[in-house]
């Protein structure tokens, strides 16, 4: 057997050892098809050297040493071990990214079958959120040194995706309890702040996995365009409700769910400078202000 077969091996069980917290190597050889001798054999160098420890925890600090066998990307902020739980954050993000398509193309289409399986996605989300909750917790227990607590920022990154997760079930909920479609003219506006929303949080994403801080003047811009098209929605909104039969009780209904979907986009963009601020910590030291975006917005608008 190859030694890159090998490699490949070994970080298979790693990656159970880290995200499955197996008690037994029986139990990692059950799951990878492999028998126990040869578990035993690919884990005794790193047993030896005290990067496994019994019963199956992995030293992230001593794995630094051994982590270039795997070729590994690391950006010299990282430190050992990070690497693990940022391709978590990646897979959730992309299946948060996905979801955010169904939902919307379930309340364009107003088809109420994309927006079950929409909803469905988000258990799916909520399952990865606590996959890396659990995973920064045992990283913080084994090695609680100071250059550790940035750990902390994969669980909020995380926490900030199930919240966009959570906002895009908006779409889909509207799709499933109200009776009307929304009207070309509304529905132009949407498309665009979807469109909007999404690059906001492909590029915070970007920022936070590649190192690409520089993002944040492209997410700044994006967030002015989707509160212009917020406005303009709003003011549609209100427009079509001035025209409505004040007796038309599932028109009223509709129309304030169509608000909500609308602010669910806002919140999508505060949630990706969010994270984008937390890459600024992360990588360059920059501090995070207390304060949520969407007062630092009404603060920003009070001085013009």
């Amino acid at each position: 057997m190859t030694k890159k077969t090998k490699n490949i091996t070994l970080k298979a069980i790693i990656d159970i050892i880290l995200y499955e917290h197996p008690s037994t190597q029986d139990e990692i050889a059950e799951r990878l098809g492999i028998t126990r001798r040869y578990v035993t054999k690919l884990l005794k160098p790193l047993i030896e050297k005290g990067v496994v420890k019994r019963a199956y925890t992995i030293d992230l600090k001593k794995f630094e040493e051994f982590s270039e066998m795997f070729e590994e990307e690391k950006t010299s902020r990282e430190h050992a071990g990070t690497v693990y739980i940022k391709d978590m954050i990646k897979n959730m993000s992309n299946h948060v990214l996905k979801q955010l398509d169904r939902s919307f193309e379930a309340l364009s289409s107003f088809d109420t079958e994309l927006a079950n399986k929409a909803l469905q996605m988000d258990f799916i989300t909520n399952n990865m959120h606590e996959k890396v909750r659990s995973s920064v917790d045992m990283a913080l227990s084994m090695n609680p040194s100071s250059e550790f607590s940035k750990t902390m920022a994969f669980s909020e990154v995380a926490s900030d995706l199930e919240r966009i997760g959570d906002h895009s079930c908006q779409f889909a909920n509207f799709t499933l309890k109200e009776s009307y479609e929304i009207d070309p003219e509304m529905l132009k506006y949407i498309q665009e702040m979807f469109e909007t929303a999404k690059d906001m949080v492909d590029y915070s994403m970007e920022a936070f996995l590649n190192e690409r801080t520089d993002l944040k003047n492209k997410v700044m811009d994006s967030e002015e365009r989707i509160h212009v098209l917020q406005k303009k929605a709003l003011n549609c909104i209100a427009t079509q409700m001035a025209e409505a039969s004040f007796d038309d009780t599932e028109r009223s209904t509709y129309y304030l769910s169509l608000s909500r979907v609308v602010k669910a986009f806002e919140r999508i963009g505060d949630i990706s400078i969010e994270i984008i601020d937390a890459s600024r910590e992360f990588y360059d030291n920059i501090p995070r202000t207390t304060t949520p975006e969407r007062f630092r917005r009404k603060s920003r608008n009070s001085l013009k």
